[in-house]
C-alpha cells in the first residue's frame, strides 16, 4: 500500500511512442520539476503517475489503453494516487477518455501541455482535471527534464505536418508544421551539450522542411552547420527526411561536416508510383532510384535507413512486385516494413478496398526477409574494417562492451559489441569489426 505522507510530490511517468513525443515528455518533466515535484524514475509508489500516450496507428493506441488499464488497476489496489493521460490518444479523443475511462483522473491535449501542474495540483486535491485548447499551443520551448541516457538526446526542431498523406492522422493529431527559431535550437543545443550531451538526433514529423515557414526556405543546411560549430558535439543524426526535400544542398552539408554522421533517415514508404500517387505522396521507384543514387555518389558511405507499407488499401500484385523489386536493387543499409493499418478519420482509412490483414502482413514479412539477407550481406562487407563507436555500456551475458557506429540509430538499429579496454559510457573509440550476428556487428578494441 502506497504511504500517503510520501506521495504528495512523487510524479511518475510512462512515455509511448515515438522521439518527438519523448521530447514532450521530458518538457512535461522539467515543468514539474521546476514547480517542485519530485520525479520518480519508476511509475510505483508515486503520487501521480503520467501515461504520455501515442496514437498513431491502432497497435499504439491498443498500447496505450494497455498501459493506462495497468495503472488504472495500480490505483485501484492503492499502489499509486492519481493517474493523468497526455499525448497523442488523448489529443485524438479528447472527452472520450473521461467518459470511456473514469479510472483517469486527468486528462490534457496536447495544446495544454503548459497546464501540466496545475493538472497534478489538481488531481491530488482529490479533483478532476480536463483541459484541451489549439493544437498550434503546444510549446516548443521549456526546461527539458532528460529520461534515458545522459549522452545522446533528440532534439525537436519542428512540430507538426502539412503533407496531408492519406493514411495518416498526424496532422489532425499535431496540427499545421512550424518550426522553432535557428537560436532557440542552438540554446538548448547548447545546454543538453553543457550537460553532458555528445550526440544530438534531430527529429520532427518533416525534419527537412525545417526552416521553410519562417524563413522562407528549406533551411536545414544552415540548422546543420551551425550546430556543428558547438564545441564538445560530438555526432548529429537526422531522422524524418521526406525525400522530395533531401536538396543537393543538404547533401554538401552532410558530405562536408564531419559531425554529422553520414545516416539518412529516409521514409518513402512504397516505390508503385500509383500507390505513392494514392498516398498523396510523390515519386516512384524510378525518381526513388535516382535519389539514393545521388546520396551515395555525393555521400559514398551513406547510410540510408527507410520505412515501408505493405498492404495500402487496393495495393495490387503489381504493385507490390514493384515494391520488393526495389527494396532488392535499392539494397537500403536499414528498413523497416509495416502492415498498413486502418485509420479512422483519413482519406485511406474510408476507402473500401481494404485488403486482408493476412496479406497485409505477410507481403510486410516478405520485405523484411529480403532485407535481412541484405543486410546480412552488408554485416560481411564490414568485417576487417575500422569504425568508430559511441559506447553504451556492458553487456554482462557476453562479456562485451555494447555501443552504436554512425550507422546505428538509437532505440531502432543494431548495436556493435567490442572485447577489449571498456571505456565509460558516452565516450567514442575506435573497433575493428571481426564478425556478424544478425543486425549487430562483432569487434575489437583498437
Amino acid at each position: 500500500m502506497i504511504n500517503r505522507n510520501l506521495q504528495n510530490k512523487t510524479v511518475g511517468m510512462v512515455s509511448l511512442g515515438c522521439s518527438k513525443n519523448q521530447v514532450d515528455a521530458e518538457r512535461l518533466l522539467g515543468a514539474l520539476r521546476l514547480a517542485g515535484y519530485a520525479i520518480s524514475s519508476v511509475a510505483e509508489d508515486c503520487g501521480v503517475v503520467i501515461i504520455n500516450t501515442c496514437g498513431f496507428i491502432e497497435s499504439a493506441k491498443q498500447e496505450a489503453i494497455d498501459t493506462i488499464l495497468e495503472f488504472a488497476a495500480k490505483k485501484q489496489a492503492g499502489q499509486i494516487g492519481g493517474l493523468i493521460v497526455t499525448g497523442c490518444l488523448s489529443e485524438r479523443y479528447r472527452e472520450e477518455f473521461m467518459a470511456q475511462l473514469p479510472e483517469v483522473d486527468g486528462v490534457l491535449g496536447i495544446g495544454k501541455n503548459a497546464e501540466i501542474v496545475v493538472a497534478v495540483d489538481a488531481v491530488l486535491a482529490g479533483q478532476k482535471y480536463c483541459a484541451f485548447g489549439e493544437k498550434e499551443d503546444l510549446s516548443l520551448e521549456g526546461e527539458r527534464m532528460m529520461v534515458g541516457e545522459s549522452y545522446t538526446a533528440y532534439l525537436k526542431v519542428a512540430e507538426g505536418c502539412d503533407n496531408r498523406c492519406s493514411y495518416c492522422a498526424i496532422p489532425d493529431i499535431r496540427g499545421r508544421f512550424r518550426s522553432r527559431p535557428i537560436e532557440n535550437i542552438l540554446a538548448e543545443a547548447r545546454e543538453l551539450v553543457k550537460a553532458g550531451v555528445v550526440e544530438l538526433n534531430l527529429v520532427a514529423q518533416d525534419t527537412t522542411r525545417y526552416g521553410e515557414d519562417i524563413y522562407g526556405e528549406l533551411a536545414l543546411p544552415r540548422l546543420l552547420e551551425r550546430l556543428c560549430e558547438i564545441e564538445g558535439l560530438g555526432w548529429v543524426r537526422l531522422l524524418y527526411c521526406y525525400p522530395e526535400r533531401v536538396t543537393d544542398r543538404l547533401l554538401d552539408v552532410i558530405a562536408a561536416q564531419n559531425k554529422i554522421v553520414n545516416y539518412i533517415d529516409l521514409p518513402v514508404q512504397h516505390a508503385s508510383g500509383k500507390v505513392l500517387s494514392e498516398m498523396n505522396r510523390r515519386g516512384d521507384a524510378q525518381s526513388l532510384t535516382a535519389l539514393t543514387q545521388k546520396i551515395r555518389a555525393k555521400i559514398p558511405d551513406a547510410c540510408i535507413r527507410t520505412t515501408l507499407i505493405t498492404g495500402f488499401p487496393g495495393e495490387s500484385e503489381e504493385d507490390f512486385e514493384i515494391l520488393a523489386k526495389f527494396v532488392k536493387e535499392i539494397e537500403f543499409d536499414r528498413l523497416g516494413c509495416f502492415a498498413y493499418s486502418q485509420e479512422e478519420g483519413t482519406p485511406a482509412g474510408e476507402r473500401e478496398d481494404q485488403l486482408d490483414e493476412e496479406v497485409k502482413r505477410r507481403r510486410a514479412e516478405i520485405i523484411m526477409e529480403t532485407q535481412a539477407r541484405i543486410a546480412e550481406q552488408k554485416a560481411a562487407q564490414m568485417i576487417g574494417k575500422e569504425i568508430e563507436i559511441l559506447v553504451e555500456g556492458h553487456d554482462r551475458q557476453r562479456r562485451m562492451s555494447i555501443g552504436r557506429s554512425r550507422a546505428d540509430a538509437p532505440d531502432v538499429d543494431g548495436r556493435v559489441y567490442y572485447k577489449g579496454e571498456a571505456a565509460t559510457p558516452g565516450s567514442f573509440v575506435r573497433v575493428k569489426v571481426t564478425g556478424a550476428d544478425g543486425y549487430d556487428l562483432i569487434a575489437e578494441r583498437v
